[in-house]
């Protein structure tokens, strides 16, 4: 990328060179005054990237028959105006005028010098980097013979002669219309030159500016190749797509995401062909997926470049506005760009095609609440309005918690339907949905500061804009209630009971959370073929008897600390009690309790392994009780006057298993309410990336209780990590105010597995979820049949999550669904 924005160098008389040209062509054609003159001033006094715009502007002007209409255009279109022609240290004034005797012979020289100029300003220009490649120049050694050798040891050609063809081929062809044959042709030189590109050799630079030629006639072929792609199908629009997606890859060292995208729409473009039912929804999810990867580059150029570029912009005084758009104007100028423009152009095909609407409804609720736009729900998720509040948000992790005030979040990002946000927006009775119409966003925002009335249904949001007596009739609607739950609602602080560790058999309310008691309910009452974990539980009231401990007398004394600093409103305060319950040391007899009833459950004692392994473990378990003092858990419990003091936390220790997937079930759709269908939805390894905040979506399907063999996919994968883990101990959150009636807590809290998880690039072109219909039939019908089995257990409807390892089921918890 620098060396794109410097000379090629190599060739000590360039610069000399531009000065003796300019000369030897006015003395040819006998044009040494006026503008002619003026421009060979400017050249001899400094010379710069105009020159070359200026050179084309004068080539335009001549061809077009001595129009000075064409000049000005091609300065114009360039950006140069006659305020920057007069702004140089020599001033260009004049207009060209040549006479028609002039034509030929200046046309030659211009082009001539065309190349020389470009040799300097334009080192990634495609024709200048083609012939030094090819050596057309005698002093110049032929690169294409010295890297793909065209003879072997005996005189014969080798297949790698196709590189000379193939660059004379894009060298030829570089300004067609139709594109399509020239984008491939680039593109398999691309792949030709990249393998070289990774090896030193004498000639490195040269390749490097062909490959960044290469890459930028890419670009530039695919706009020229817009106007083709007007009346296209989609398949040919999909076609364009992976060609620049294949270049961008070829311009990326870490690009395995890339190639897994372009895997993706390769499979999208053959379920199309072969009339595949549902090769749209597919190719919405690979579409999705693949805006997430250049999110992620975009983030990446920002967090690489942007911190330069405002050092060296206030160095230089550079204007603010042109520092702080500086990342933005670089990768507009690449591929990735005109990759985005064309997946906007096919995503409301795909959506119409797989009927997919404009919203995806994840909370239905009737609302009335005046517009406001924010940038992220993350930034507001603290904040208290004091009138019914409908949130624009442009972003939406997941798991932000949802404003005070708020009656409705409106979003273009994705959160799983299943995400944190979302289940508190269901619980909460607030009206959440993502919208994939740019245009009725922009029409929601042109609404800001004004009172609309939400009305949805499963599949859309029908909005009109409140005014006169109805403002009036409507403006306290749905106004929260200021004094949080009921009075019945409220926290009851445990103690402890004299034990460290329990097993499932002596799980009670008492002891543990409702998490720890379901699935010891589970155990021994469902079919075979749903597995269970064993489990043990450190109790209520084990983190403060081990605050208590003479050991940790330190921490506690400095813990008592940052609670009155919390208590006077300085939240900082609750990353640093976080940081320092992580500082508490182990009692001898919690260690020695957790490991006699871990080892008579049959699970494996961590010590056995050394003892970094149990400290390993000792971190984890902290960690679960330091989130009592997340920000999120805080400031939720804070909202409905709940007492903070009073929140007790139990640890469920259960043994991780290895999972292929992971799901979530409930067993009553949530955006439609309807108690016949199960939703669900299902990620490539560790549920992690399923309930936390990581980007993309989840496969998603819905299955009929009376019909547990035809599962219905809703929409394919577009998560491009998963998160895979060796055999290890998981520790799990279980307070006494996640299922606490009334007061949605579920999700606050944090689950600690012992070992980290290793994170995967997904590649779902292999994955039998996904290609194999029996294979996916079968697994998804199974989780189907694991909820109905559990919701009959407990009799009413149920949240349950899940793995599948090698095709058997396992449920390793159940809360009520909210």
């Amino acid at each position: 990328m620098i060396l794109s924005t410097v000379g090629r160098g190599g060739e000590g008389d360039v610069g000399q060179r531009i000065r003796d040209e300019i000369l030897v062509i006015q003395r040819n054609n006998n044009c040494k005054g006026g503008m002619m003159e003026e421009w060979h001033q400017k050249l001899h006094n400094n010379t710069s990237p105009d020159d070359v715009i200026i050179c084309q502007a004068l080539i335009d002007y001549i061809k077009s028959d001595f129009n000075i209409s064409a000049y000005w255009k091609t300065l114009n279109d360039n950006g140069i105006t006659k305020e920057r022609l007069l702004s140089y240290d020599r001033a260009i004034h004049s207009e060209p005028n040549f006479r028609r005797d002039q034509k030929d012979g200046l046309l030659r020289d211009l082009g001539n010098y065309m190349r020389t100029l470009k040799a300097v300003h334009s080192g990634a220009d495609l024709e200048s980097a083609i012939t030094n490649c090819l050596g057309y120049r005698s002093e110049v050694i032929n690169i294409l013979n010295f890297f793909f050798p065209i003879c072997d040891s005996k005189g014969d050609l080798c297949e790698t002669d196709l590189s000379k063809e193939l660059l004379q081929f894009v060298s030829e062809h570089v300004e067609d219309r139709n594109v399509e044959a020239l984008l491939e042709g680039l593109l398999e030189a691309r792949q030709e030159i990249r393998p070289l590109l990774f090896k030193h050799n004498d000639r490195l630079k040269d390749l490097l500016f062909l490959d960044i030629a290469l890459e930028s006639s890419v670009r530039t072929a695919i706009e020229r190749g817009y106007e083709e792609l007007n009346e296209a199908g989609p398949e040919k629009i999909m076609y364009f797509v992976s060609l620049i997606l294949e270049n961008l890859a070829l311009s990326s060292d870490d690009n395995e995401d890339l190639i897994y995208c372009l895997k993706g729409w390769s499979n999208a473009l053959s379920m199309s062909k072969s009339k595949s039912d549902n090769w749209a929804l597919f190719a919405k999810s690979v579409l999705d997926r693949t805006r997430l990867a250049l999110a992620s580059k975009a983030d990446w150029y920002q967090k690489v470049l942007q911190p330069s570029a405002e050092y060296l912009g206030t160095l230089l005084s550079v204007d603010k506005w042109a520092v702080d758009i500086f990342t933005e104007e670089m990768i507009r100028a690449g591929s990735a760009a005109a990759l985005s423009l064309l997946l906007n152009r096919l995503d409301p095909v795909l959506r119409k095609t797989a009927s997919l609407g404009s919203w995806q409804v994840i909370s239905p609720v009737e609302v009335f609440g005046y517009v406001a736009v924010v940038d992220e729900l993350l930034a507001v998720q603290d904040k208290s309005y004091d009138q019914p509040t409908i949130l624009l948000a442009r972003r939406v992790k997941g798991e932000e918690e949802i404003p005070h005030g708020t009656v409705a979040v409106l979003t273009a990002d994705m959160p799983d339907v299943l995400s944190h946000v979302s289940v508190r927006a269901r619980n909460c009775k607030v009206c959440f949905a993502t919208c994939f119409d740019p245009n009725i966003l922009a029409d929601l925002q042109s609404n800001e500061g004004k009172m609309l009335h939400l009305k949805p249904t499963s599949a859309d949001i029908a909005y009109s804009v409140v005014e006169g007596s109805e403002l009036q009739d409507s403006s306290s609607a749905n106004l929260k209630e200021e004094d949080g739950p009921s009075s019945s609602v409220a926290l009851v602080k445990k103690q402890f009971a004299g034990r460290y560790a329990i097993t499932s058999d002596e799980f009670t309310g008492e002891l543990v959370g409702a998490k720890s008691r379901n699935i010891a309910y589970l155990k021994g009452k469902v079919q075979s073929w749903i597995g269970i974990p064993t489990s043990v539980a450190l109790p209520f009231g084990v983190f403060e008897k081990v605050l208590s401990d003479d050991i940790n007398q330190a921490v506690a004394e400095k813990l008592q600390i940052l609670k009155q600093k919390l208590g006077e409103e300085d939240h900082s305060a609750l990353r640093e009690i976080r940081e320092t319950v992580l500082q508490m040391k182990a009692p001898n007899q919690l260690v020695q309790e957790l490991k006699t009833e871990m080892k008579s459950s049959g699970m494996p004692w961590p010590g056995d392994e050394g003892e970094q392994r149990w400290e390993q473990a000792w971190m984890a378990i902290k960690k679960v009780w330091a989130s009592k003092w997340n920000e999120r858990a805080f400031f939720s419990t804070r909202r409905v006057k709940l007492d903070h003091e009073y929140l007790c936390m139990a640890v469920l220790v259960q043994e991780i298993i290895n999972a292929d997937y992971a799901f979530v079930i409930h067993t009553t759709n949530p955006s439609s309410g309807d108690s016949s269908e199960i939703y669900a939805e299902v990620v490539k390894g560790l549920g992690e990336t399923l309930v936390g905040a990581y980007p993309g979506r989840a496969l998603s399907f819905v299955c009929k209780k009376n019909d547990l063999k035809s599962p219905r996919v809703l929409g394919y994968p577009s998560k491009p990590i998963g998160l895979f883990i060796r055999r290890s101990i998981i520790f799990r959150s279980d307070s006494n105010g996640e299922d606490l009636e009334g007061y949605a807590g579920a999700g606050l809290y944090d689950s600690v597995p012992m070992d980290e998880a290793e994170t995967v690039v997904l590649d779902y072109s292999s994955d039998r979820l996904i290609t194999d219909g029996h294979f996916q039939q079968s697994i998804l019908s199974s989780i189907a049949r694991s909820g109905c089995e559990i919701e009959e257990l407990f009799g009413s409807a149920q949240d349950i999550e899940g793995v599948v390892r090698d095709g058997k089921i396992y449920v390793v918890q159940t809360r009520p669904q909210m």
